[in-house]
Order: C-alpha cells, then structure tokens, then sequence
C-alpha cells in the first residue's frame, strides 16, 4: 500500500487524490493548500486530511478558522510519494523540500523536463520510470501526442509528423484569456513537438500552435507521413484498438467539442470528464502515404490516470499493461467508443 500525498488540490490535483482514493493499492495520506478557500472545505468535507503548504500558510489557515493537519514537512514525514500538482514553475520551488524528506517525486508538464529523471506517458515509455525517484508526467497536449503517436509508430512506423494544436484558452473555472481573437504561439516550432521528443525521442515531428477563446477541450489536427503502406481501415481499426482513445462520428451529431463535452454529460461522467483521447472517425483518412486525424484533448481530466500509472512503474508495483488496465477499470476509461 503506497502512501500518497497530493500538493495542491486544483484542477489536476482534486482529480489525482480522487483517482488515488479510487486505487486499492494505494492510501491518499493527504493534500497540502496555500490558501483556505473553498476547495479546502470540500476536500475536508470528503474526509481527505488538509495540510497547510507552509508556515505562512498555515497563519492563514488559522486565521480563517479552518483547522489543518499541520504543515507540508508533517504531510512529508507520512508519505512514500508526493504528486505534484502545483501550478507550473511552483514545482520545482518545492522540489528541495520534497528532497529533504527523502520521497519519491511525481511533478506535471507545466514544469521543465530536466526536473526529473523522465518525462513520462503510461503507454509510450512506462517502464523508463521503473523504480525511478523523480517523474514528469507531460502536459495534456504532449499526453495526447504521446497517446496517438505511439500507437502509430509501434504499430505502422512514423517517418515524420506534423501536428497544428488549436489550444483552448484556459480552464472553465478560471478568469483569463482571450475573449474575442484568435493568438498564434509565436516560437517555432512551438514547445510540444520538443516535449513530444522527451518521451518518444525518435519521431520527427514539427509543430505549430494557436490559441482560440473557448474552455472546453484542445483540438488536434494531426498528419503523419509512415513507413509502410496502410489504408484507412487498418489506421480506423488501430485507433479503436488502442487504449485510453475513442472515436466518435460527427455524422452521429459529434461534430465540435461541445457535442463531445454534453455527450459526455450525458453519459454521467464526473465533471464532464474526459481521461480519454476523443477521435473523429470521419477525419481519419490516408492518402499518398500519408496519414490525417483529427482528436480533441480534455486538459482537464486527460493526465488523471497517468499520474496513477506513474505511481505505480515508480514503485515497482506491476506492468504496464496490468497497471493501465487497473487505473482505466478504477476510473471507468474506456476504449474504441464512448457510446455503442
């Protein structure tokens, strides 16, 4: 039973410690917070312990009435594993503290890869984080990259990809953003065929990225030349035999991210969330050698499980495919469709 502990409780942390909670070999010992607001009264109001993140902190804890369980350093001394989810560069300000206590380390990709020993997705390189001390699980975007890539080019072979990535402006809960325009990533290529290349470092890939104003999911736009002929039957049948991806069809109605989104409203799912790749099967297409797809990415939930699977190679705990095939029944992802 590995022991966990989750700092921050935002937006990818509420959905780690619940997938931890969800997991039978391993404990949420607890999470650590900045500040008391409500998200520190709903954890504690599910029973999961609160840990103020400092001693500044914890003076704000105290004023606001909100009785914690000590500091980060007591959450530390309790713990195998901290995940963390803190938001991007605050990471790596907490690493020496996670060193001095001595525990493994899981940070996320809004930090730089050399904060750890690998950049990690569950299907692409899970044993590379075999027994390993740090781990970066990658961003939503490169975990989709990661997820599709891999598929192709262990299956069919990647000469070269080419990916435009329309990027949602920020999550539903936040206050910022575009509001009326549409902003290219200035460098090129933009960050995520680099990121791409720390977990499969032998596809050639370029690519470009814009920012659009809505909340709800990131958009792909994915072309790829392979090294050996295939149709689109073989390419349709890879992509619905390959876990944590789903295909939908925009003649059945799917046909923006919002369908996608009020689908998954309809099917139940937490949040809305998404942990899957969600793929148009009307895009998939292959001509000249070349293949085409198009996939959205939930940037909220699409790292969820990742994280678990990380937990799991860091620790020694069980295989790939044993460990993705438990994370995906304990989370309720699925694989080939969303719906029948």
């Amino acid at each position: 039973m590995i022991k966990v502990g989750v700092a921050g409780y935002g937006t990818i942390g509420k959905r780690v410690a619940e997938a931890v909670l969800k997991s039978d070999d391993m404990k949420l010992v607890g999470i650590s917070k900045t500040t008391p607001d409500y998200s520190a009264y709903l954890a504690k109001s599910k029973g999961i312990k609160v840990y103020a993140h400092s001693e500044a902190d914890l003076a704000n804890f105290e004023k606001a009435g909100f009785k914690v369980e000590g500091t980060i350093k007591d959450l530390l001394s309790k713990i195998d594993i901290i995940v963390d989810t803190s938001p991007g560069k605050k990471g790596a300000e907490n690493k020496p503290l996670y060193e001095e206590a001595g525990v493994k380390m899981i940070f996320q990709g809004g930090e730089k890869a050399n904060i750890a020993e690998v950049s990690f997705n569950a299907q692409a390189n899970f044993d590379q984080a075999w027994g390993k001390r740090i781990v970066r699980v990658v961003s939503c975007n490169t975990t989709g990259l990661s997820r599709v890539l891999h598929a192709l080019h262990s299956n069919i072979g990647v000469k070269q990809a080419k990916v435009v990535l329309i990027r949602r402006t920020c999550d539903p809960k936040e206050v910022k953003g575009l509001v009326n325009g549409i902003q290219p990533e200035m460098k090129i290529p933009s960050h995520h065929g680099p990121d791409l290349n720390t977990v499969i470092p032998d596809i050639k890939i370029e690519s470009l990225a814009v920012v659009v104003p809505t909340t709800l999911m990131h958009l792909h736009t994915l072309i790829v030349e392979f090294k050996k002929d295939t149709s689109r039957e073989e390419l349709v049948e890879l992509m619905k035999n390959t876990r944590r991806i789903v295909l939908v069809k925009g003649e059945h109605g799917l046909t923006s991210t919002n369908t996608v989104v009020e689908l998954a409203r309809d099917l139940g799912r937490p949040r809305y969330d998404l942990p899957e790749v969600v793929m148009w099967e009307d895009t998939i297409n292959v001509k000249d050698g070349w293949g085409y797809l198009v996939y959205a990415v939930h940037q909220e939930a699409i790292v969820q499980p990742e994280n678990i699977d990380a937990i799991r190679s860091m620790n020694k705990l069980m295989s790939k495919e044993e460990s993705i095939k438990k994370t995906d029944a304990s989370l309720g992802i699925v694989y080939g469709s969303l719906y029948k």
